[in-house]
């Protein structure tokens, strides 16, 4: 699914204009893109929460030059579901097996 899709469906079924929906979803997506960037982690009750994860120093190797390289610590987000929505991925899965 597209942001052009989510904009489509929230625009039919909310009967607000998909201009007006454009502009909500992409402001939705500015601010957890920029409250993300400067650390802060945004919680959605009943859907999940976007988290931002430290990852530790490693260390890795090209195998094609034969030589280790230092990957330095650094941070990444990440998405957690909440509980109501892994318990209803596995609802749907549960009705509609693949």
């Amino acid at each position: 699914m597209t942001k052009a899709d989510i904009v489509n469906r929230i625009a039919v079924k909310s009967g607000i204009s998909r201009k007006e929906v454009e502009v909500i979803v992409s402001n939705l997506m500015e601010t957890l893109k920029s409250k993300m960037t400067e650390g802060e982690n945004i919680y959605l009750r009943g859907f999940g929460s976007f988290i931002i994860k430290e990852r530790a120093q490693k260390t890795a190797r090209n195998i094609s030059k034969n030589t280790t390289i230092i990957i330095p610590a650094h941070k990444i987000p990440a998405f957690k579901p909440s509980k109501e929505f892994v318990t209803g991925m596995k609802i749907v899965n549960y009705c509609y097996p693949h």
